[in-house]
């Protein structure tokens, strides 16, 4: 089963990412059962039949897609996750801080595909709670490892999602 790291976490995995096969319409293109995250052109035009689904939904942005347009329905996902089809591809932080600041989404946000352990701690502090990179690329150890790096940077100078103020404004100097 695959592991994810969530809320600093190692933990197994139990939701499936769907990608729409090269050539396949979205309007007709057969969805896995079970706890399934669908591409967002999926989510527009087949909305109402995942809503009604027993199955829990989430849906996956990718770097060009408007975080707006999912705006309305954000309190009906179950998780909303991005993607992030190459490490250089940069859209995806942008989308998440989007996503909690601008739209206020406060539940599941997840990082999905090309996502390096590099980057797992600028993820966190763009908003990601929960980071997924792609199956067998890391060892349980190597996660674990992961998580404990999380903590290398205790103190960011600049601002993010979690800490909405730079270094300067979140701590006083005494008077020289």
């Amino acid at each position: 089963m695959p592991k994810v790291i969530h809320k600093g976490q190692v933990v197994a995995d139990n939701w499936q990412v769907f990608r729409l096969p090269e050539g396949a319409d979205a309007a007709t293109a057969a969805i896995p059962t079970g706890q399934v995250i669908v591409p967002f052109p999926v989510w527009q035009v087949r909305r109402e039949e995942l809503l009604a689904s027993a199955d829990a939904v989430g849906v996956w942005l990718a770097g060009s897609d408007d975080p707006a347009a999912l705006a309305d329905d954000l309190h009906a996902l179950a998780l909303v996750a991005v993607d992030f089809p190459k490490f250089t591809d940069g859209r995806g932080y942008s989308i998440a801080v989007a996503l909690r600041t601008r739209f206020g989404y406060t539940g599941p946000l997840r990082a999905i595909g090309q996502v390096l352990r590099d980057q797992f701690n600028y993820l966190s502090r763009s908003g990601f709670d929960t980071l997924a990179p792609a199956e067998g690329r890391y060892t349980d150890a190597q996660l674990e490892a992961a998580v404990a790096s999380l903590a290398d940077f205790t103190d960011p100078y600049q601002a993010s999602v979690i800490h909405p103020q730079p270094l300067f404004r979140r701590h006083s100097r005494a008077a020289a």
